[in-house]
């Protein structure tokens, strides 16, 4: 059985908000490198039966539905949460405000907003937090897609900088190779030092 990907958006249309975005995150469990937002509004009305969580979708068809969503959009946007700012006021500190600037970056402002998990503060007026999101909403699923895409090729571009650790095989994800390689190696720019294992290993290597 499935459900209606576009019950929350056809809710918000009925109270008479036109334009609304739907925002998600993707990289708040890895080791390396940033976390990505991303935010997308589509024309009131929009529906498409592939949109689906990016988690469910192959790398293939993610990159296929990126071009579709980037080209069926009203506007969308895409903010990077660098590492340090990760380190500096912590992961969820940091995927809050690159949340928010994923909707400041928005060519058209939103008269809603959906977000994927729980409340963001200061995100949205009228911001409906929705547990599973991108399982439940196509804006959320769409913009999951787009964060995801853009992150993952940011972690490959990054492999020719640093090939001993795998970034493209697992995208800076705590896998055993890659904790392998940073007991081995200790950590790199890219890395978290926030996080319990990079930090570590940077107490191992004498590296502050």
């Amino acid at each position: 059985m499935t459900h209606d990907m576009t019950a929350f958006e056809t809710q918000c249309h009925a109270s008479g908000w036109v334009h609304v975005a739907g925002v998600d995150e993707v990289g708040r469990g890895p080791l390396a490198g940033p976390v990505v937002t991303a935010a997308v509004i589509f024309p009131p009305g929009y529906t498409n039966l592939e949109i689906k969580d990016s988690k469910k979708l192959t790398e293939v068809k993610r990159s296929l539905l990126f071009d579709v969503i980037t080209e069926n959009a009203l506007c969308w946007h895409v903010d990077i949460g660098p590492v340090d700012e990760i380190d500096r006021v912590n992961i969820l500190q940091a995927t809050w405000e690159s949340m928010r600037r994923s909707i400041k970056g928005l060519a058209i402002y939103p008269d809603a907003v959906l977000v994927d998990g729980s409340p963001v503060p200061g995100l949205h007026d009228r911001c409906t937090s929705i547990v599973k999101g991108d399982d439940k909403s196509v804006t959320i699923a769409a913009a999951s897609i787009l964060a995801k895409v853009v992150r993952d090729r940011i972690m490959v571009d990054a492999h020719a900088d640093y090939p001993v650790y795998g970034f493209n095989r697992h995208k800076g994800y705590p896998s055993p190779i890659h904790l392998k390689a940073l007991r081995e190696h200790g950590p790199c720019p890219l890395h978290r030092r926030s996080y319990a294992p990079v930090a570590q290993a940077a107490l191992d290597f004498g590296i502050i």
